[in-house]
């Protein structure tokens, strides 16, 4: 999926291409400041930037497409505006600019249009080698959310993979407790650290749990998702996947927005996280549903289902018939456990390793690693049995 890069100021500039070019990847929007430009298209990889352009602003949008075509040569630009006035046109194909979106293109056209200019583009040389990004979501806030994806990035770090844990469920903190840590730099600073963030800061900064795990929660404070800019959050997961072999985010309880949706486009692996209650996989699926007309691309997304007794119906196999989605996991309930986990503020690898909820984690995570080129995945059973007491 390709990433396109969108700088102007109007919201329906965005939700208008966002909307034409879904089958192809996704648009983010970006400021017009260069060194973000940059640092954005460094990490997504992107070989087409839109530009809006106004009477206005003309000259500054103008000298913008010529500093970026200057620094990236192989770098397409097209402007975004009123194709009927004819300064406008010619003085975005005097900057550089390889074509011209005129307002009011069926979606169609524009597709047509990016999909022969991107066709025709060299390609860029290779971008440096980034960690697996993994995705725990649901709609619904959920406590036990934050249990899973704690267990789920121990059980990574033990595999023999230098993991991050980024934890913006909803409610927020959960998974410090069942790690007992305690929080000091969390998600906030990071990103307001952004240009910081190296192996240093990393390892200075970032909470550290006794397995190797690093964990970087939301504050008890921290903003809503949706007042980052889309850039800053990408340019903070592209950071962080250069410095991790495997990331994963927990966004359980979060509502739709366009910093979610980027989110989603980002991963590598969705884990759709429900429990087997109506009410729960109604809200689920209304979204699912609304994103799956929008063109949101869900692909690489699986069913999990939490909580799950045997002889209560619906049965998981059903359920990810009705989410039309592959089911990765069903997780037992367990309750007992889990109380303990958090009261005790230990893992249930700990206390209690040879219980149905901790090997099915266990095998979660194993399906999510990519197998290595020997056909042995990182958390194979040698391994498993060797962590296992650690």
């Amino acid at each position: 999926m390709q990433t396109f890069l969108a700088c102007t100021t109007q919201d329906t500039d965005i939700s208008w291409l966002q909307s034409s070019l879904a089958p192809m990847g996704q648009v983010l929007r970006a400021s017009p400041s260069l060194d973000e430009l940059f640092g954005l298209i460094d990490a997504t990889g992107a070989t087409l930037v839109f530009v809006g352009m106004d009477r206005d602003n003309l000259s500054a949008q103008c000298a913008l497409i010529e500093s970026l075509l200057e620094a990236r040569p192989l770098l397409a630009v097209m402007v975004v505006g009123d194709g009927f006035d004819n300064d406008l046109v010619i003085a975005a194909m005097r900057a550089g600019a390889r074509d011209f979106v005129t307002y009011g293109l069926r979606t169609s056209e524009v597709s047509g249009l990016v999909r022969r200019i991107t066709e025709r583009l060299p390609p860029l040389p290779a971008r440096k080698q980034q960690g697996n990004l993994v995705l725990l979501f649901g709609n619904q806030p959920d406590a036990d959310a934050a249990l899973v994806a704690a267990h789920m990035a121990l059980q990574m770090q033990r595999s023999g993979q230098r993991t991050l844990l980024v934890d913006l469920g909803v409610p927020n903190g959960e998974s410090l407790d069942v790690l007992r840590l305690e929080p000091s730099f969390v998600f906030s600073d990071a990103v307001r650290n952004l240009r910081r963030i190296d192996r240093t800061l990393i390892d200075s900064a970032f909470i550290e749990h006794d397995s190797g795990l690093r964990v970087l929660p939301a504050g008890n404070n921290e903003p809503p998702l949706n007042m980052y800019s889309a850039s800053e959050l990408f340019l903070l997961t592209a950071t962080l996947r250069q410095n991790f072999d495997r990331v994963l985010v927990n966004l359980a309880g979060h509502t739709d927005s366009e910093i979610l949706r980027n989110f989603v486009g980002q991963a590598d692996q969705l884990c759709w996280y429900v429990d087997p209650s109506v009410s729960c996989c109604r809200r689920n699926l209304e979204l699912l549903n609304k994103w799956r007309v929008d063109g949101v691309k869900l692909e690489h997304a699986r069913l999990l289902v939490d909580r799950y007794y045997d002889n209560v119906a619906p049965a998981p196999k059903a359920l990810g018939r009705t989410f039309e989605m592959p089911l990765l996991a069903a997780l037992p309930a367990s309750a007992e456990l889990r109380l303990r986990a958090r009261n005790q503020r230990t893992p249930l690898f700990h206390l209690a390793p040879r219980d149905a909820l901790s090997k099915a984690l266990v095998e979660l995570v194993e399906q999510l690693t990519p197998a290595t080129a020997g056909g042995r995945t990182p958390g194979s059973l040698l391994r498993r049995l060797a962590g296992i007491g650690k």
